[in-house]
């Protein structure tokens, strides 16, 4: 038996004649099919036949091609008796047929074209099959086997040579699950080789390709067909057919696959009867067409006991029988549905809700067909768009999240199957996905998509993939196209391979959008001289059905999407581009949003917004953000729930109180400048004014360096700008941990009154706080996220708040002034301890006093406002924390030159003695400088014998003295 190759040639037969031999024949000659014309006969019992003998010889075994025209369907019956050849001339004698052996049957239509079949035995020969149509019904089902001839043409059947080689299978009966080898011994050398499968009741082969099942092999002496995990879909006749000797061969083999239990439908699945009520019932099994023979059999479980727990018979939409709790009960589904309605008794009797898998079953047959053509069954070139056409018919009656989780999955395996074969889409394919694309983004959100993402937690990010893939493979005949639907935007542009223009397409979306390739970025691709591709997709609707997953340097905070995803692709010479620049400005957003793309490697394949490789860069002209990417895929903006959008308000109380502060430190400054060696003439005061003019310098360095940074290029490759961040999260760390020397001074203090240490080696511990550590602390963050960089934040020289470098600044600031909070919080209780030399009023007016003097001296001086940072974070709606936290904060060198400073009572003696030049009387030490006079013994010598060491209850009141 022989495959089709193509069109064909006309008709022959082959004579053998007893008689002369043809002395004098009419020359034959040569159709453009290959066969030999002879002459034709005229014979009026209804055949005619051509040749003729000069002379008369001896009877001779000779063979002719001739061509015989019958009027009707009798020519059997006219070929059964003997013919007798007219004579050529007077003298030559008659002949007698004899042997006749048909190669071709012809049947002419009314315009004159003749559909020529060849009869068994004979074929046409490769040659033949190339040049001419095959018929429309292929005789005994071989494409090759019936040809049409136009009304000059002519041709025959050739005899078949025995085949070229043998076709066997490793297994006549497959094990499900097993791999069937089909193997073809070749005897000459084969071209064109395909094979083909003819499941069973199928009335036409499939062809077979690579795919997720099939696998194909060959080599000089053999061809092998493997089919890996078999099942009963892949039960059948299978074909080789391929081109050898100058004919095209078909080897066929039947191969049967066992059923698995999965394959056998049983309705219902379970059924509880009550022997009490029931009468009768019926069971339904459904198995598939196959060559093998089974016998289907139940078994009944064993009986319920009396006094078992059941669920009562419910007829509310589905009839469920009486089930033995613990047990599942089984529905069939609706009519035009496919699957199972199941509904669990509970261990107490009662029935849960009712779980539904019934599809509908054109959807299901729909998804069956995209999973063969994945698996390798099937024209992936014809019926992919067959597909799609029939989708968006069918996407009008999705019902259910089952319905729902068919059609998506439909679409992701022709997503696979166009990647794996490289076939491109007309427009009209296209038009269909796009028009399903809009339908599926309508859907109800909570009775649909919910659900279904339920079951399918990737299904948003596998449809944004599978769209993205169909969308660039658009045909490049059908450039530039250009389609808009509510939910579905899509612009598409073909460039040429000489100097590639600039790409730029706009939608009128909300927010709008724009994008633009620069030019650089596609030049490389024209090299190869073939044309360039370029997709712009705009789907509306779909980020808010993608899983709220953020990658590293998004942090764990909620964002918000502006309703839209942009996806780009570009394809050059057949294959997709993912690398090049792309600029894109989304209207209407705020320079606080993330520039951000669907990774669909994230998360386990679930996929995830992730910001690597795009970034932020603010419009000059507008308030609007511009996406830089180095890449292409889907792109979107994410914006912070708990982000504040840029307010020219803070802004402006930002920038004034900086400068406020600024010169507030600097007044300071001067102030211990005329009043230092006044201040500072004991230990306990040199520490404290010490650590509190080391606070003033830090601050006052972070603050300028601070208010400068905008003016300095942003981005990592600006050294100013990187300076500018590691100096600000140096000082103002190094500003918190003088703090955090200063509180646990005090702290020291108040616990270990007669303890006192040394003057320089408090100093020294001081310094290696205050300095050191910050260092640290800074130089990690450096080393650590700048090779990752996560150092700077987007347009800012500061450090990057999605990662883990602000919390190198944040973790250790909260920290201390949580240290901080302690320590005033134990001053506060050393001043509220009752004093038994006061009476209740003046005890309470006194305490009172101290801790506001306490509370006001200490706060600014701790830092303890940036303790309002953590609101600023907590917070989702109300301003009102970020305007405190920045009122407070950014003038706090106000408030330690108020507090600080100016509220000291040496400080305001030394400026009163050298302004006014009068003399202020000795005065005792306060709590809220915590300076006493202590004597620190040296060879058993107080260093100052003035004052005795002072207990709690003279510390207290020596400072209601002041």
């Amino acid at each position: 038996m022989v495959c089709s190759a193509g069109p064909v040639l006309l008709l022959a037969m082959t004579l053998p004649l007893v008689g002369s031999p043809v002395a004098q024949a009419s020359q034959p000659g040569q159709n453009q099919a290959g066969g030999e014309l002879g002459q034709q006969l005229d014979q009026k019992s209804g055949a005619s036949a051509a040749a003729s003998a000069s002379a008369p010889v001896e009877s001779a075994l000779a063979s002719v091609y001739v061509q015989m025209d019958f009027p009707d369907q009798t020519w059997p019956l006219a070929l059964s008796g003997t013919l007798t050849l007219p004579l050529a001339s007077a003298s030559s004698s008659p002949g007698t047929l004899t042997g006749l052996s048909l190669t071709t049957e012809c049947n002419v239509d009314h315009e004159g074209y003749s559909h020529c079949a060849c009869l068994s035995g004979y074929q046409w020969n490769a040659s033949v099959c190339s040049h001419h149509q095959a018929c429309q019904m292929p005789h005994n089902h071989r494409p090759c086997g019936c040809l049409v001839f136009s009304p000059a043409e002519a041709g025959y059947c050739q005899l078949l040579p025995p085949a070229p080689g043998t076709l066997s299978p490793n297994s006549w009966v497959q094990t499900p699950g097993s791999t069937l080898n089909l193997t073809l011994v070749k005897n000459h050398e084969t071209t064109d080789l395909d094979w083909f499968l003819r499941p069973p009741g199928s009335p036409t082969p499939i062809l077979l390709q690579p795919g997720t099942h099939v696998s194909l092999t060959s080599s000089p002496g053999q061809a092998v067909l493997s089919i890996l995990n078999v099942s009963h879909k892949w039960a059948g006749e299978y074909t080789c057919c391929f081109e050898a000797q100058g004919f095209r061969w078909e080897l066929s083999q039947v191969v049967k696959v066992a059923l698995q239990a999965t394959d056998v439908t049983r309705l219902p699945d379970q059924l509880s009867i009550l022997s009490s009520t029931c009468v009768g019932f019926q069971l339904t099994c459904c198995i598939p067409s196959t060559h093998l023979t089974y016998t289907a059999s139940w078994s009944p479980e064993e009986g319920s006991r009396d006094g078992d727990t059941t669920c009562p018979e419910d007829s509310s939409a589905v009839t469920w029988n009486v089930t033995k709790a613990g047990h599942v009960a089984h529905a069939p589904c609706p009519a035009n549905r496919t699957g199972l309605v199941e509904r669990t008794c509970g261990p107490d009797g009662a029935w849960e809700p009712v779980r539904s898998s019934c599809t509908r079953t054109e959807l299901l047959a729909l998804h069956h067909r995209a999973w063969l053509l994945q698996a390798g069954q099937g024209w992936p070139a014809a019926e992919v768009s067959q597909i799609l056409a029939q989708l968006s018919e069918q996407v009008a009656v999705v019902s259910s999240p089952s319905d729902l989780l068919a059609l998506l999955g439909t679409i992701s395996l022709l997503a696979k199957v166009v990647v794996d074969t490289r076939i491109q889409l007309p427009r009209r394919a296209l038009e269909a996905l796009l028009k399903t694309t809009d339908k599926v983004l309508d859907m109800d959100t909570s009775s649909l998509w919910a659900p279904a993402q339920a079951q399918e937690p990737s299904a948003g990010s596998d449809l944004l993939l599978a769209v993205e893939i169909l969308a660039r493979s658009l045909c490049p005949r059908d450039h530039p196209f250009s389609f808009s639907l509510r939910n579905v935007r899509l612009q598409t542009q073909l460039l040429g391979p000489a100097s590639p223009a600039d790409y730029r397409a706009s939608f009128s979306t909300q927010p709008p959008l724009q994008a633009h390739i620069p030019r650089r970025s596609l030049a490389p691709l024209g090299h190869n001289g073939t044309d360039i591709s370029i997709t712009s997709l705009v789907l509306q609707k779909l980020d808010h059905l993608l899983p709220s997953n953020y990658g590293q340097g998004l942090g764990s905070s909620l964002y918000a999407t502006p309703g839209l995803v942009l996806t780009i692709s570009i394809m050059a010479g057949g294959q997709a581009f993912n690398q090049g620049e792309v600029i894109m400005d989304f209207g209407g957003t705020d320079s606080t949003s993330h520039c951000v793309f669907w990774d669909h490697h994230l998360f386990q394949g679930k996929g995830g917004w992730s910001d690597e490789g795009c970034r932020v860069q603010s419009a000059r002209a507008n308030s609007t953000s511009q996406c830089i990417c180095r890449h292409l895929t889907a792109f979107s903006i994410l914006m912070s729930r708990n982000t504040v959008p840029e307010n020219p308000t803070l802004e402006l109380l930002s920038r004034v109180g900086l400068g406020a502060s600024i010169l507030a430190l600097l007044v300071c400054l001067g102030v211990y400048r005329l009043v230092w060696r006044v201040v500072v003439q004991n230990k306990v005061a040199y520490l404290r004014h010490t650590a509190l003019l080391n606070v003033v310098l830090c601050l006052l360095a972070a603050d300028t360096c601070f208010l400068g940074a905008p003016l300095l290029p942003p981005g990592p490759r600006s050294p100013l700008c990187l300076a500018a961040a590691f100096l600000c999260h140096f000082l103002y760390l190094a500003t918190f941990f003088w703090m955090l020397a200063q509180a646990l001074m005090l702290a020291h203090q108040l616990l270990f009154v007669f303890r006192q240490l040394s003057k320089g080696r408090v100093l020294s511990l001081m310094v290696v706080l205050g300095y050191m550590c910050p260092m640290g602390f800074a130089g990690a963050a450096l080393g650590l996220y700048l090779p990752r960089g996560q150092y700077l934040g987007e347009g800012a020289c500061w450090l990057n708040g999605k990662g883990g470098a602000l919390y190198a600044f944040v973790g250790p600031v909260l920290a201390i002034v949580g240290v901080n909070g302690l320590v005033l919080a134990m001053a506060v209780l050393k001043l509220l301890r009752p004093s038994l030399s006061e009476g209740p009023q003046v005890k309470k007016r006194h305490a009172l006093l101290g801790v506001i003097k306490a509370l006001l001296v200490l706060t600014p001086i701790f830092g303890l406002t940036w303790g309002l940072g953590l609101a600023t974070l907590l917070e989702e709606v109300s301003i009102i924390p970020h305007y405190i936290f920045t009122i407070l904060n950014t003038t706090q060198g106000v408030f330690i030159l108020l507090f600080g400073c100016l509220m000291d009572k040496k400080v305001r003696e030394a400026l009163l003695e050298r302004f006014c030049r009068t003399q202020s009387p000795n005065s005792t030490i306060s709590l809220a400088t915590y300076e006493s006079h202590v004597p620190e013994h040296r060879g058993g010598r107080s260093e100052d014998a003035r004052s005795p060491v002072p207990t709690p209850k003279l510390f207290k009141q020596k400072y209601r003295e002041n």
